[in-house]
């Protein structure tokens, strides 16, 4: 069984998804109507734009997506047996999954990246990597510090752990992490705390407009952030949804609990290769390509 995987923020780079629009008709329309829903060329900033102009929050998270989705649809006869994306390429895996529509997913992308960048401007806070050290010990850490937000937020692979929380809070962190043995701790170059409870407001904002959309049921199992279980019923998988901003990323459950449900192969779709690594650091022996 194969199953597609979307990154997330992060996987963007200068020049990313020029091919596509240069040799595929119709990845080439499907950017052409990104830059018609968002009122602007961002596939200009794409091809052309420095990695600063890329790292800007009104561009890189529809970025990221718009390159996966012109990249899955500009295939033909693609049907995946299971799909999933890590934080952002959940977006792309329910367009994948049949849920919603390129042109609804892409404004809920613009919307979560404007309400994001709005709850990081409400309270300083941030994010860090923590290498080398085994999840249970980092959420306990975490859990240590009192008076401060800070939770572990993406699960990414076994002793690759990344928390999130107030920049006192993640300072703590870092030097109790560092006291307790980790091979390394070091605050990540991003604007806010992702994936925590910092995201509140974003998570209203998004909640709002997710409530006013019509999901339909997946047409294979997704594999959600919030849960790393299947999910196909629309009226779940909008609820999961919502809660992902504050929640944690459980990447290495989602893969584990794929390959129990018998994946044999996982295709990444989208711009680089991270999620690739990211299986291959979970299971040695499973499979994993680009589309």
């Amino acid at each position: 069984m194969k199953a597609y995987i979307f990154p997330g923020q992060g996987a963007q780079f200068p020049g990313m998804a020029k091919d596509l629009y240069d040799n595929n008709t119709a990845s080439r329309q499907i950017i052409e109507k990104a830059n018609e829903l968002l009122g602007f060329r961002i596939s200009d900033i794409m091809f052309s734009g420095s990695e600063e102009d890329l790292k800007r929050t009104n561009v890189t998270q529809p970025a990221v997506f718009i390159h996966s989705i012109a990249l899955y649809l500009g295939q033909e006869g693609l049907k995946p047996d299971m799909t999933a994306g890590h934080s952002l390429g959940e977006f792309s895996a329910l367009v994948a999954g049949g849920v919603l529509s390129f042109e609804n997913a892409l404004m809920l992308v613009k919307l979560r990246a404007d309400a994001m960048r709005r709850a990081c401007d409400l309270q300083a806070s941030t994010m860090a990597a923590v290498i080398g050290m085994e999840d249970k010990i980092v959420e306990e850490i975490c859990d240590s510090i009192n008076d401060e937000i800070i939770v572990a937020a993406n699960y990414n692979s076994p002793g690759q752990l990344v928390i999130s929380g107030t920049i006192k809070g993640i300072d703590l962190a870092i030097e109790k992490l560092t006291a307790a043995g980790c091979r390394r701790a070091l605050k990540l170059p991003v604007g806010g705390a992702f994936h925590s409870p910092c995201m509140e407001p974003a998570r209203k904002e998004l909640a709002d407009a997710i409530h006013l959309l019509h999901f339909n049921d997946a047409i294979c199992p997704i594999y959600q952030n919030v849960s790393a279980s299947p999910v196909q019923d629309a009226t779940l998988i909008k609820e999961n949804l919502i809660s992902q901003l504050t929640a944690p990323v459980r990447w290495t459950q989602i893969v584990e609990r794929m390959l129990q449900d018998g994946v044999t192969e996982f295709i990444e779709v989208g711009p680089g290769k991270v999620l690739q690594g990211l299986v291959k650091k979970i299971n040695k022996e499973a499979v994993a390509s680009s589309l």
